[in-house]
């Protein structure tokens, strides 16, 4: 893959690095990890985000480009562009996820996942099929080469089929050397045609219909080999 492309809305920056880039989701999938072993029920949920962002700096990674958001219960049904309900407490049966966009040196990071305590079988589902359904876009984007704007549409129908919403607040996304602003701010969702790798965030939101909880997932687009090697 070359550091440019023939659609100006896949341009990058002069920091551009298929190696940086890699290593930028490698240690974002990474910190996801960690934040996740180091919640607790019992937490307030702005203890969990002040925890989140302390492990993030000790990391060696760099608060960027959207805030550190770690969302439990209630609030994961929230768009990501709405503040949390303050004092939310993580239950004992209950749902987070976290949603970090750190950067690496030049190269940013952007990466979300679901986690359950307890056993509630509703929360392990949703946490489930928002990963699976992430993996099922990105397969069908790998395979039939078909535009954001489609790809999301398949997201939509797949999740109805799951028995859940998609949010579409949260429509994907570019990602590069930082800032990726300075080149593209549109969104997947809305473009026209078949995204390149390691260009694009894609992001599954999906909301109980009775809008009692969500789970969130999103990644790079990558081939297979990339998720196999994290």
């Amino acid at each position: 893959m070359t550091p440019t492309t023939l659609n100006p809305a896949e341009r990058v920056g002069p920091a551009f690095s298929v190696e940086g880039m890699l290593q930028a989701r490698g240690k974002t999938r990474q910190a996801i990890r960690d934040i996740a072993a180091s919640v607790r029920p019992g937490m307030v949920e702005e203890d969990a985000v002040t925890m989140a962002r302390n492990i993030l700096i000790d990391s060696g990674l760099q608060l960027s480009w959207h805030p550190t958001r770690v969302r439990f219960g209630s609030n994961t049904i929230k768009p990501m562009k709405q503040a949390s309900l303050p004092g939310v407490v993580l239950q004992k049966d209950d749902i987070f996820f976290i949603d970090i966009a750190p950067r690496f040196e030049s190269w940013e990071g952007d990466g979300g996942a679901s986690f359950v305590v307890g056993s509630n079988e509703e929360y392990l589902r949703c946490a489930a099929d928002a990963e699976a359904l992430f993996h099922a876009v990105r397969q069908v984007w790998l395979n039939e080469k078909i535009s954001g704007q489609r790809l999301y549409q398949y997201a939509e129908q797949q999740a109805k089929s799951m028995g859940w919403e998609l949010n579409f607040d949260l429509p994907g996304h570019r990602v590069s050397d930082f800032p990726h602003a300075a080149i593209h701010t549109g969104s997947l969702a809305d473009f026209e045609t078949s995204p390149a790798s390691m260009r694009w965030i894609l992001e599954i939101h999906l909301l109980d219909p009775q809008k009692r909880f969500g789970a969130f997932f999103e990644d790079m687009l990558l081939d297979d080999a990339s998720y196999k090697r994290l």
